[in-house]
């Protein structure tokens, strides 16, 4: 049963929930939309004069594409899909894309494989960036990514850099998960892994509505394994010319303390630096684990050590858990004493973003 119920908590890695929107990770012919901007494809309306040819204020670069302000893509982590079991309602990143575009952003959130390698889902990804940049008429996207998502995305980086303006990451694990190494030791039989894999595509395919063939949550597990996140690192590089910044989170009332501590203050977050987050019932054995037992107290997010977050520009700890983080599950509440909003919070990021010239 503490196999099992481990096991579980692992397969809730990078949140619960749906990714917003299906661009066709599995050849479905679903068609890619967005949210927000002026226009219905979200493309700049000004004209290739109104700047200069760097592409810096809104101008038009000299690849002919348009240039900043750079549509958002928000990234799901692992076990995301396009609609919880078909209610629509309850998307990944819940109701921010639709929130942001009230207020003019242009969003997408594609879909990729829910489970699987982020070298196999960052290629998802890359396909469906290349699709929004068609539609957008852009030259290059800003990705906002939570959990694993923040390591598709670096794949998309790595491999185009000429799409990619910044990379974001929320709760991503750069440095790997304690969650999966326990996980993967608890089910180290090859064969239990396989009928595993095959107990989820069973399971998903009435639940979900796509899942595909070649879907494994070991592979993802695996990723985030000391071993797996020591390869990914040294293979996926950063790349000269994108932005990277990143956040952690910080659950169970923790103060944070040095792993949470930043070079670059950044009011939006700091302005929260003596709220304190009671953590969800579903994460507290994760929690305690991550939490270094009697004696230790290692800030985490549940799911994630704040200090396994840290990528590019730190710009600090949340008051969350893995779910507050994106505003699961289904909107409530990050809980009992904890006034951090995780709308407002996407809010400023892209504001930051804006204030960088992206």
């Amino acid at each position: 049963m503490a196999a099992c119920a481990l096991l579980a908590a692992a397969a809730l890695l990078s949140g619960c929930g749906a990714a917003e929107e299906q661009l066709d990770p599995w050849g479905t012919g679903d068609v890619i939309t967005g949210a927000g901007g002026s226009s219905a494809s979200g493309a700049w309306t000004g004209s290739p004069d109104s700047s200069d040819a760097s592409g810096s204020g809104g101008g038009w670069p000299s690849s002919g594409k348009l240039g900043p302000p750079y549509p958002i893509v928000l990234a799901h982590g692992f076990f995301g899909f396009e609609d919880f079991a078909g209610a629509e309602y309850n998307s990944y990143f819940y109701n921010v894309k639709h929130t942001l575009a009230e207020g003019g952003e242009v969003v997408y959130t594609p879909a990729v494989d829910p489970f699987n390698s982020s070298t196999y889902r960052g290629a998802q990804l890359l396909a469906r960036i290349e699709e929004i940049l068609a539609v957008t008429g852009h030259e290059k996207v800003n990705i906002i990514a939570h959990s694993q998502g923040g390591l598709d995305a670096r794949v998309v980086a790595h491999e185009r850099p000429d799409l990619v303006a910044s990379v974001v990451t929320i709760a991503t694990p750069h440095q790997g998960s304690m969650v999966a190494d326990i996980a993967l030791q608890l089910v180290a039989y090859e064969r239990l892994q396989d009928v595993l894999d095959d107990l989820l595509n069973a399971i998903g395919a009435p639940l979900y509505d796509q899942i595909g063939n070649e879907t494994s949550v070991f592979a993802s597990l695996e990723q985030f394994s000391s071993p797996g996140i020591a390869e990914f690192n040294a293979r996926y590089t950063d790349a000269p010319g994108v932005f990277y910044a990143s956040f952690g989170g910080r659950t169970d009332r923790a103060a944070g303390g040095s792993d949470c501590k930043t070079i670059d203050t950044v009011p939006f977050v700091a302005q929260f630096d003596e709220g304190f987050d009671p953590v969800h019932p579903l994460l507290s054995l994760t929690e305690t684990i991550l939490d270094g037992g009697f004696g230790e107290s290692i800030p985490n997010d549940g799911m994630v050590r704040a200090r396994d977050t840290r990528w590019g520009r730190f710009w600090g700890c949340l008051p969350a858990d893995h779910f507050d983080e994106i505003g699961q599950l289904f909107g409530q509440s990050p809980g009992e004493g904890n006034t951090w909003l995780y709308i407002d919070f996407y809010r400023s990021v892209i504001e930051r973003l804006r204030q960088e010239g992206l």
